[in-house]
Formats: structure tokens, C-alpha cells, sequence
């Protein structure tokens, strides 16, 4: 089948349905006559995008660049972490469900105690988007190095390969896929944990700026912000699912059943 032609048709029924719901919110609010301040309309919304949208490259640049470095941390820290509780078992042991408890904290009410702590500098917003960031690469990367190819593992061993040989050359590209895995949710993750970073106290950002419009109940820049916030995610999203595809020439197929 044509590239372009299968592409089309995995996009157009997501696509019609989006256009469809759009057109009912669109006469809903005609119909029942919504205010503005409550809920704005799409061609309302559209309209201020469109007349508004230059003057929030500022904060979008400030998220974006939060969002990148919080993602970058997070990742590595998640990576470390996995590696460190997959070669040493009994610190997997000792940590693994407390990792599984801290998730159980809102992230929203450890903001206030890292600004207490850290003060309102990026230094407390790159800690908040590492707490959302880590948890989902080092389960993905742990689960991902623990279903290693146990027969070519043995194979290895008898051939006499150092447990690092093993690591770099079988364990590790077994786990990109699952790696990649959560590199994708994390990347989504990491725009949450910096909107509410940038919500808990910052000075320019998308977050702040959603803080700032909601006060003077501008709700028609809320949702520009939402679509931004929107665009932000995909385009993190589609970056890393395009390192996946250019990375997964290098991970070892697996077996079926596994």
C-alpha cells in the first residue's frame, strides 16, 4: 500500500470525529447561548489563537526549554536508576517498593515543599519534572532488561563474557524497546510536571500564564494555552517514537511469546 495513502487512512476517522465534535460544541454554545467567560466557543477560541498567539512565544519558549531540560534529568536519572537496581539485586530488593510508594504522592503537593526547600529558582522545577519523569523509564527499563534472552544470557556466560560484556552487548539492546516505552510516556509527563511547576511559581511560562488568565476568567486563553500545552506533547511524543524507529534496528528481535 502507497506511504501517503496508508497514513491517510489511519489519520481521517480521528480526524472526522475531531471535526465532528468541534461542530456540536460549536452549535451547542450558539444553541444554548454559553457565555463567553464559561465556555468560549471553537471559533472563539480560534479567533483569539489567532490574534493572541504571537504575543505567547515567550512562555512557550520558557515552558518548552523546562520541559526539554526536566525531561533530559529525569530520563538519565530513570536509566541510572534502573541499571543500579537491575546489576545490584539486594538494593533492588531494599528500594523497589519504596519507588512504588513515592508515586502515590501528588505531585502537586510536593511543589510547595521544593519551593520551601529550594526556593522559586528552576533548580525546584527540574526536581518536580524528574519525580514525573524517572518512574516510568526506570519500570519500563528494569522490566525490559529482566526479559533478556535467558538461553543466549547462559550462552554468554559459558563463553566466558564479564557480566559487563553481558550487559553492553545483550542485556542492554534487549531493553531499548521497553526503554523507549517509557522514554514516550515520560516525554508526555514531563509538559505536566512542568505546567505545574510553572503553576506553583515561576514568572513567565504556559503554566503562568493559565494562572494569570484564569484570574481575570479569560478562559478563551485558557484553552489557547491547552492547545499549546496539546502541541507541546505531540510534538515531544513524535520526536521520541521517531528515535524509536531509528533505534529499533539495533534491539534484538524477540521471540514470539515473550
Amino acid at each position: 500500500m502507497n506511504p501517503v495513502r496508508a497514513v491517510w487512512k489511519s489519520v481521517w476517522p480521528p480526524l472526522v470525529a475531531v471535526l465532528f465534535f468541534l461542530l456540536a460544541w460549536e452549535m451547542a454554545v450558539d444553541l444554548f447561548q454559553v457565555e463567553k467567560w464559561i465556555l468560549p466557543s471553537p471559533s472563539d477560541i480560534g479567533q483569539e489563537a489567532a490574534t493572541g498567539a504571537s504575543g505567547l512565544w515567550d512562555d512557550t519558549k520558557a515552558t518548552l526549554r523546562l520541559t526539554l531540560e526536566g525531561f533530559a534529568v529525569g530520563s538519565v536519572f530513570g536509566l541510572l536508576v534502573a541499571v543500579l537496581l537491575h546489576r545490584i539485586p539486594f538494593i533492588k530488593s531494599a528500594l523497589y517498593p519504596l519507588l512504588i510508594l513515592s508515586q502515590n504522592v501528588p505531585t502537586i503537593a510536593l511543589g510547595p515543599l521544593l519551593m520551601i526547600w529550594f526556593g522559586f529558582g528552576i533548580l525546584p522545577k527540574l526536581i518536580l519534572i524528574t519525580l514525573v519523569c524517572f518512574f516510568p523509564v526506570a519500570v519500563a527499563t528494569m522490566d525490559g532488561l529482566a526479559r533478556t534472552d535467558h538461553v543466549m544470557r547462559n550462552y554468554m556466560e559459558m563463553a566466558g563474557a564479564s557480566k559487563g560484556q553481558i550487559f553492553r552487548k545483550l542485556e542492554f539492546p534487549y531493553a531499548i524497546p521497553s526503554l523507549l516505552s517509557g522514554l514516550k510516556i515520560s516525554a508526555t509527563y514531563s509538559v505536566m510536571g512542568a505546567i505545574i511547576s510553572e503553576w506553583l511559581g515561576a514568572e513567565k511560562g504556559i503554566g503562568y500564564y493559565m494562572k494569570m488568565q484564569k484570574s481575570t476568567f479569560r478562559t478563551d486563553r485558557v484553552f489557547v494555552a491547552i492547545l499549546i500545552i496539546v502541541a507541546i506533547s505531540l510534538a515531544m511524543f513524535v520526536a521520541v517514537a521517531a528515535v524509536e524507529r531509528l533505534l529499533s534496528r539495533y534491539s534484538p528481535p524477540r521471540k514470539s511469546g515473550r
